[in-house]
């Protein structure tokens, strides 16, 4: 009962912190918010990944990466659904645009970035895919890479060798430690892979699953000074919209999350050149998936469709 309190005393201290350093924004639209706001399961938060902060008013403010993240019912398994950033979507009005067909990485820029950029986005996947979300976080992946080196480097095993076009590395098959700048250049290739973007969304969901483990080991817990620095960095990184839940309830009912409880699924899709344009188009199976995210069958889709999902 002492440790279970301590445990409980303990979350509560880092959720304070995490409070006080992320950013708030309401990232969601009002068409794709839940309008729940308990923690009983199942669950599930838009992950968008973007190289720019939400201030940044620059070009190209494009996202890369989409996850869906579904948490059945008891929140002891999840699951990580990358959405292809080329899928051909009808993108709805919003921030000036006035509505058509395109890539749905696209709906983040015609949004205005950062928090309009979500929104639109959030409208886009709720239209597509029936899914109404109970939060959404926008990650800085860019600033991802100083909560990698304080966590001293995560493993990552590379299954084919990938050469990367941005720097002159070279990973080869195999397990290793790799420091924020390899990971996060690690994750962004998708040329010369086998299985192309798919590849790359792989990778990215292995680089979740990744941190999750490295950062739930014993030597962060004992060190409160590289806790403190890890969580400055977290919250640097991190802009969310809990839906009105605190941190703290979502950190608690969460804490039995495991890595070995990830899976990381791939929509069933397939590329399609348009008029010289690579797209990604949905396959007949996508519509069993949301049907599955938005309901309570996940663990069953997942094992009656093993092609479409790999163990983090």
């Amino acid at each position: 009962m002492l440790l279970a309190t301590l445990a409980v005393v303990g979350i509560r201290v880092l959720a304070d912190r995490y409070e006080r350093t992320m950013t708030r924004e309401e990232l969601l639209d009002p068409s794709a918010r839940i309008g729940r706001t308990d923690l009983d399961g199942p669950l599930n938060y838009l992950l968008v990944g973007s190289d720019r902060r939400p201030g940044d008013t620059g070009p190209e403010q494009r996202t890369d990466t989409i996850l869906i993240v579904h948490v059945p019912a008891g929140l002891r398994e999840g699951y990580l659904v990358s959405v292809p950033r080329d899928l051909l979507v009808t993108i709805p009005p919003g921030g000036g645009y006035p509505g058509g067909e395109d890539k749905i990485n696209t709906a983040y820029e015609y949004g205005g970035g950062g928090r309009d950029g979500a929104q639109l986005l959030s409208a886009t996947l709720a239209r597509l895919t029936g899914i109404r979300f109970d939060g959404a976080a926008l990650v800085d992946f860019a600033g991802l890479r100083n909560v990698i080196d304080l966590l001293g480097g995560i493993d990552l095993c590379v299954r084919d060798e990938v050469r990367s076009i941005h720097t002159d590395r070279v990973f080869h098959p195999g397990c290793q430690r790799m420091d924020g700048a390899q990971a996060l250049d690690y994750v962004r290739q998708r040329y010369g892979l086998p299985g192309g973007d798919y590849d790359r969304q792989t990778h990215q969901q292995q680089l979740l699953g990744a941190m999750l483990a490295r950062a739930g080991e014993t030597r962060l817990r004992t060190d409160p000074v590289q806790l403190h620095r890890l969580i400055r960095a977290v919250g640097d990184s991190l802009t969310v919209d809990t839906n009105g839940v605190p941190v703290e309830d979502l950190l608690l009912a969460l804490h039995g999350l495991a890595t070995d409880g990830l899976r990381g699924v791939q929509v069933p899709s397939y590329p399609q050149m348009i008029d010289q344009v690579s797209y990604v188009r949905l396959d007949s199976g996508a519509e069993g998936l949301f049907e599955a995210v938005r309901g309570t069958r996940m663990p069953e889709w997942a094992g009656a469709h093993p092609r479409w999902v790999t163990r983090i």
